[in-house]
């Protein structure tokens, strides 16, 4: 049995924040697969919820111009089926793909995965990658946040009291023939969090890499992108120099820690691999890019 004192359901964004306002002790809980798991080891923090769970308003996927709109709500299964993000952004279904089993991916929400803040979030290295605005709605009105900076701490993000994340917004022109992917290394194939989470996306222009993008989880107190190695790969062709010189400079990047999954010096061999792998992939697929 949970210690639940109290559980409000909005049926709306709006009265979502509202009850928030109203209850500043109230925490929201959308698929629950976080915060149940809180509820039953933490403290009373975790025991007044607002409900947005299976909102219309937050579950959607949409092109608006030369955006894509994405919501908070979808699950990570709609988010894997979704024709519109295996169209655009495929990297972010092949990311919600390595979630758990299917009992959590038809209930957890790639929303509550960012807000939540967690160092191993799978979407997260993705997102950095993807580099979509978040959409955010609170007491002072709605506003956008970058991904860049949005993760502020171990389990910290840049909401503010009684906001609430509601959506993803991508500018599919900058997106324009960037090849992306991700690899999860973990212990287990399923049901367990990420050892080192690695994503990267490239552009090339006439053999050489005109944009690079490297993010990684569990390499540092929050989810991070690599301007070190990014730097190191601008104008040069994917080659065994240049990617001798990435990894280089990734050392700079990173600051992984030893823990009980594995130790510091065990991480960095991880994300080495990871990032040299990811780099190829992620420039083969740029290679065969169809612009959107």
């Amino acid at each position: 049995m949970f210690d639940l004192r109290e559980l409000r359901r909005a049926r709306s964004v709006a009265e979502a924040v509202q009850l928030l306002a109203d209850h500043p002790e109230a925490r929201l809980i959308a698929g629950g697969t976080d915060v149940l798991v809180k509820l039953r080891h933490f403290d009373g923090q975790f025991r007044h919820l607002v409900d947005i769970h299976n909102l219309p308003e937050i579950k959607f996927a949409r092109l608006e111009g030369d955006r894509l709109m994405v919501g908070a709500g979808l699950t990570f299964a709609e988010t894997i089926d979704s024709p519109l993000v295996k169209e655009y952004i495929p990297v972010l279904g092949e990311a919600c793909a390595t979630v758990a089993g299917p009992q959590i991916r038809n209930m957890g929400t790639v929303g509550g995965n960012i807000a939540n803040g967690a160092v191993s979030a799978d979407t997260a290295a993705p997102m950095l990658v993807l580099e979509p605005e978040l959409l955010v709605s609170g007491p002072e009105g709605r506003r956008h946040l970058s991904i860049h900076g949005f993760h502020t701490g171990p389990g910290q993000v840049a909401l503010k009291r009684g906001e609430v994340l509601f959506g993803f917004s991508f500018d599919l022109k900058k997106l324009a023939g960037l090849g992306a992917c991700y690899y999860k290394y973990a212990m287990r194939s399923a049901m367990d969090i990420a050892t080192i989470g690695c994503a990267a996306g490239v552009k090339m222009e006439g053999g050489v890499i005109k944009e690079a993008r490297l993010a990684l989880t569990v390499a540092a107190p929050t989810p991070i992108r690599c301007p070190g190695a990014e730097a190191a790969a601008l104008g040069r062709p994917l080659n065994d120099e240049t990617m001798k010189n990435i990894l280089a400079a990734l050392e700079g990047d990173i600051k992984p820690r030893t823990s009980w999954r594995a130790t510091r010096e065990f991480r960095v061999r991880i994300i080495k691999a990871l990032a040299e792998r990811m780099m190829r992939a992620a420039a083969e697929r740029a290679a065969g890019r169809v612009q959107p």
